[in-house]
């Protein structure tokens, strides 16, 4: 059986696709969560073979749990399913670790062969968009800005955002004040931003999660 995480915060979309993939035979829906943030808990503690996660989340943004998930189970796949047009968020989801797009309207046969290929690392993408790939339409989506930092300044970035003092960042990260102050200029470039108060509104807007800085 293949064990899978539902990550969508419509009851009604959950419900629905667990009884489409319960009447297939091989498949478990071993768990739902409706929020990003459950949606890390669960992934953290128990064992998946597969995650299908929708982008737009209430807490987190789906594309910020997608990249919290690849980051502590590298291996597990992880299958975006979401009403989000393909050109919009596809490449962006690739690049963050996903396994494959695949938008909520699309056939039930496709959703299978899907879900069959994700969850053994295969990546799918729908026959419009790998076609589009092919001929160049779609170009390589851009990065946010905040997936450039390296694991430090991203840590960095969170404490600054939560209004922690340097000297604490430095005591947290058994760090120096000095290398601090560094890593605080490194992020504010990348992020094209000239203060601690910019910081805070980056993260608040993008929907970053907080707790990864308590890890």
């Amino acid at each position: 059986m293949i064990r899978i995480l539902i990550v969508d915060d419509h009851a009604v979309v959950g419900g629905g696709l667990k009884q489409f993939l319960a009447d297939v035979g091989d498949f478990e829906v071993a768990g739902e969560a409706r929020t990003g943030q459950e949606a890390l808990e669960k992934a953290r503690t128990d064992q998946w073979d597969l995650v299908l996660l929708d982008i737009g989340l209430p807490d987190i943004s789906g594309l910020e749990v997608l990249r919290r998930i690849k980051l502590e189970k590298p291996a597990l796949p992880v299958l975006i399913f979401s009403m989000y047009p393909e050109d919009e968020c596809a490449i962006a989801a690739l690049e963050a670790g996903a396994v494959g797009y695949l938008p909520k309207d699309s056939m039930p046969e496709e959703i299978l062969i899907a879900i069959r290929r994700a969850s053994v690392g295969e990546r799918y993408l729908s026959p419009e968009l790998s076609e589009r790939l092919l001929k160049n339409s779609v170009g390589i989506g851009q990065k946010m800005p905040h997936e450039r930092l390296s694991v430090r300044e991203y840590e960095v970035m969170l404490l600054l955002s939560r209004g922690v003092p340097l000297t604490e960042i430095g005591e947290r990260l058994h760090l120096s004040p000095k290398t601090i102050t560094t890593y605080r200029a490194r992020v504010l470039e990348k992020l094209g931003l000239k203060n601690n108060t910019e910081v805070t509104r980056y993260v608040l807007k993008h929907k970053i999660d907080h707790s990864s800085s308590d890890r």
